[in-house]
């Protein structure tokens, strides 16, 4: 998973942006909101069928809130309220792609159910996490943590601007890899919890 594995290979970019950003005095909330308003309007050009620049603009908003966390720890500002907020927006971010590319493929009812579907499994992905874990297990694993859901989506909507053909075979990868996921969830928590 990126979300566990990479976050090493990435905190050479992130933390001298983070050390930067706290020198001229931004603020994680900040970041954060910030993040959430790009991806929304990233969404939003989605849906109105500017795949390319929509996916460019809802990365962005994504990267930025990859920010957030390292803004804080610089700053000295962690705090449950700020990991809470950015929870809250990293489920309102992904809420909103997903309803973009839902208005986007309005006449296309398979494409449809397929945005809903991979709506469903992104939202169940970090629910299986959070009842796990206030249960003592982890509720970690499986390939599709937040990261790879959204690089794998904006991604497939960037490339879909170019070559529209490519939409609806990424939904279906996107489907079956996040799904996957969900089971492997569960299943291991299934293990963790005492019988």
């Amino acid at each position: 998973m990126i979300d566990l594995k990479a976050r090493k290979r990435v905190a050479p970019v992130l933390e001298p942006l983070a050390r930067g950003l706290h020198r001229v005095g931004v603020k994680p909330m900040g970041v954060t909101v910030v993040g959430l308003l790009l991806t929304i309007v990233g969404a939003t050009a989605i849906a109105s069928g500017r795949l390319t620049s929509g996916a460019f603009v809802a990365g962005v908003g994504v990267f930025l809130d990859a920010l957030d966390g390292p803004l804080a720890r610089h700053a000295d500002r962690a705090t449950l309220r700020g990991a809470f907020v950015d929870t809250m927006s990293d489920r309102f971010g992904e809420i909103a792609v997903w309803i973009g590319l839902g208005v986007h493929l309005r006449g296309d009812s398979a494409g449809v159910l397929l945005c809903t579907t991979a709506l469903a499994g992104s939202l169940l992905v970090p629910y299986v996490r959070a009842r796990a874990e206030s249960w003592g297990a982890e509720g970690k694993g499986g390939w599709m943590g937040r990261a790879e859901r959204m690089i794998l989506a904006l991604t497939t909507v960037l490339v879909a601007g170019f070559r529209p053909e490519v939409l609806v075979p990424g939904l279906v990868v996107f489907v079956v890899l996040v799904w996957l996921t969900v089971f492997q969830r569960i299943l291991r928590t299934w293990q963790q919890l005492p019988g």
